[in-house]
């Protein structure tokens, strides 16, 4: 942990110079870039991967009417089909997964006191006016929502509502793409999938919840990487 603050604090004096007191959360921002370039070869592999699987769901439907009331037998078929055309129901969880321990070591770094038993300085550091291990009721109890801290607050919710509705948009059309090639059968074949359905596109709304809990320089990783993974599905997923 002490190496990765070293790291860390190291980029935030090489960008001082551009970014003064806000060196550290450009730092952030630079290594969430870093993160998703390292990512980025399963991001496509996942893409390829969900456009093989959209195109197998006719084929698993038809299994579904035949084997509907063999729910082994019909596992079965599935998974013999998936390794058949070499397409892996998992491959999409792969970049998320990959990101875990980078969201966890920010959200450590900047919620711990001391770093290899000396204080943590990168407690110090802002972004604008809000410090980047403080968090939203921090910022309300420090001005209020339209405070210095709080309207730094306000900022990333509005780009996280604006990125979420970008996302909503996609998700409709990626379903409603899915459901022109299966023919819309493939969510009444499965208990709870029309549920999920109506569910999922809302999903990336609960980024504004992160935001508002995590420790900002942890916020600010998540809103970063939300923002590419919106443009990253765009450009993979046209």
């Amino acid at each position: 942990m002490s190496v990765f603050a070293h790291l860390v604090g190291q980029l935030a004096d090489l960008l001082q110079p551009l970014f003064g007191a806000s060196a550290a959360a450009a730092a952030i921002v630079l290594f969430t870039a870093c993160v998703r370039l390292l990512v980025h070869p399963l991001s496509r592999a996942a893409a390829r991967g969900q456009k093989a699987r959209a195109q197998l769901q006719p084929r698993i439907a038809e299994l579904r009417r035949r084997h509907g009331c063999d729910p082994e037998r019909l596992q079965r078929a599935v998974l013999e089909l998936h390794a058949k055309e070499k397409v892996s129901p998992l491959a999409g969880c792969l970049p998320s997964l990959f990101q875990v321990p980078a969201l966890f070591l920010l959200y450590y770094l900047f919620s711990s006191e001391t770093i290899g038993g000396r204080p943590n300085e990168l407690l110090g550091h802002q972004l604008l006016a809000a410090p980047l291990g403080g968090r939203w009721a921090d910022a309300l109890g420090d001005g209020g929502a339209f405070g210095g801290p709080g309207l730094v607050y306000a900022g990333l919710f509005a780009v996280v509502l604006v990125v979420a509705a970008v996302s909503y948009r996609l998700t409709k059309r990626m379903m409603a793409a899915n459901t022109a090639l299966t023919g819309g059968d493939v969510g009444e074949q499965v208990p709870g999938m029309g549920a999920v359905t109506r569910v999922m596109p809302f999903m990336s709304f609960l980024t504004l919840i992160t935001v508002a809990v995590m420790p900002l320089a942890a916020a600010l990783y998540v809103v970063t990487s939300t923002t590419w993974s919106v443009v990253e599905r765009a450009a993979l997923y046209r």
